[in-house]
């Protein structure tokens, strides 16, 4: 086979003409960019997919009777890991691109268009933002799904996650505003029974919250009775709206009260004191950044809180948050962070003999993919393509016209690459992208349905 072959039709064919659980696919003559300390880059290499698994990685792999998908000039990566997203809010995309505050944003889309939607609007934006993630490489998608009015909304969720086929974690939270049934956080239980019951599936289970009750009062905000519920379903916590001194404050009550630690994720942690840091990093709680909300909707200091994060010894997770006013994908994150962290480590030395502390490209490609696993509570399944973990893996040409020629695989994969370059996407061993195109989707239902969704919501009577 040829250098081609993630474009060819007859491969994909023979991938899915064989059962996924006996299929064996062997990746050669890669780049292989593993995200493994232990195993780094891999020139010239091979990858073996079994079933859902990714079982070898090296080179001159011997795998008998496989489907070989020769990779040779190409770039395979894990999956990016996208650690907050708000999904239902896709088919309002780029409405306010220029926001001026984090008010302007509650105002329009939460206290506004959030309290029309209905159940299939909720379907329609979590499918088309799960489908846009695959289709720029994020393979697991953290829906931060603050819209559940009732448990139809949130059923709706959870299915488009499932009929993408990408690994979700469905983060359940009720509206902030609007009328709802308060049916939330007691549907948790119901919605673990019904989707979420198996252990080895692709979706998982949050529970999600806010910091503190300063935006939609006490019942969403995260505290000992929500950390009493998440412990009782077994599950982790993601927090939203972490910034400044009242979450501060918050976070050295949580301390106190014993419900920091890893299964704890806090969102953006822009503007937080040195204390409620020392705490986090002392608990191993996990952080979630928004590079490019911090930054555009000017949350706090409006400055992504890596060196605050890396200070405490949290390797934090990237995410996308709101697509209403912000990119889509993973590669605008790592870019935007890498260069407002570096921008800030030279300024902060100029004009002295002291040296920046910089980070590097590989730095923001671990955030992206290793880190945000470990941040969704998935470091064991995915973020690295280690034999044994899920086989959720890119390969991305690296001899496009806009990678080409290929000197440093990882550069090119945070600073020269973006979607189109991206040939194929595997989550669990499944194609979900192959030469170039998103599978099993029909472009035009899915713009009818998004474009009549995004009409309903613009014109319906605000709740």
């Amino acid at each position: 086979m040829n250098v081609n072959d993630t474009n060819s039709a007859a491969v994909l064919e023979e991938l899915r003409r064989r059962p996924a659980d006996r299929r064996r696919v062997l990746f050669t003559g890669a780049t292989i960019v593993t995200m493994d300390p232990g195993l780094g880059v891999i020139d010239g290499g091979d990858l073996l997919v079994e079933g859902d698994t990714i079982t070898a990685v090296g080179r001159n792999l011997d795998a008998g009777d496989v489907v070989v998908v020769d990779a040779t000039g190409t770039i395979l990566t894990p999956g990016f890991v996208d650690t907050h997203r708000h999904a239902w809010e896709a088919q309002l995309r780029r409405i306010m691109p220029d926001v001026d505050d984090l008010g302007g944003y509650v105002m329009a889309t939460l206290a506004g268009y959030a309290t029309v939607y209905r159940p299939q609007d909720m379907y329609i934006g979590t499918r088309l933002a799960a489908l846009t993630a695959i289709d720029s490489g994020i393979t697991t998608m953290l829906d931060f799904s603050h819209n559940s009015r009732t448990r139809e909304h949130s059923d709706a969720a959870v299915e488009a996650l499932v009929d993408t086929g990408i690994r979700g974690v469905h983060a359940s939270m009720g509206p902030h505003f609007g009328e709802w049934d308060r049916q939330w956080p007691g549907d948790l239980t119901r919605l673990k029974d019904r989707y979420f019951r198996s252990d080895d599936q692709l979706l998982t289970l949050r529970l999600a919250a806010l910091a503190t009750d300063e935006i939609a009062g006490p019942a969403l905000a995260y505290g000992p009775e929500l950390a009493r519920a998440a412990k009782e379903l077994g599950i982790g916590v993601s927090v939203d709206a972490v910034f400044g001194t009242a979450s501060s404050d918050a976070v050295l009550r949580w301390a106190k009260d014993g419900i920091l630690g890893p299964d704890v994720t806090l969102i953006h942690s822009t503007g937080l004191t040195p204390e409620a840091w020392k705490a986090m990093g002392g608990s191993g709680t996990t952080v979630a950044l928004a590079p490019t909300s911090d930054a555009q909707i000017g949350l706090e200091t409006a400055i992504p809180a890596v060196d605050e994060a890396l200070s405490v010894g949290i390797c934090p997770g990237l995410s996308i948050d709101v697509e209403v006013a912000l990119a889509s994908d993973m590669f605008t994150q790592m870019r935007a962070l890498h260069a407002i962290q570096r921008m800030r480590a030279v300024n902060a030395v100029y004009g002295t003999e002291r040296q920046p502390s910089r980070i590097t490209t590989h730095d923001v490609l671990d955030f992206a993919t290793l880190q945000g696993a470990r941040t969704n509570g998935l470091a064991d399944v995915t973020g690295s393509l280690t034999p044994g973990k899920k086989a959720d893996l890119l390969v991305i040409r690296a001899e496009d016209i806009n990678n080409m020629p290929l000197n440093d695989p990882i550069g090119t994969v945070v600073l020269g690459s973006d979607a189109r370059n991206i040939r194929a996407v595997l989550i669990n061993g499944e194609p979900r992208k192959w030469d170039g195109h998103v599978l099993d989707v029909d472009l035009t239902t899915l713009h009818g349905e998004v474009y009549a969704s995004r009409e309903y919501v613009l014109n319906a009577p605000v709740a």
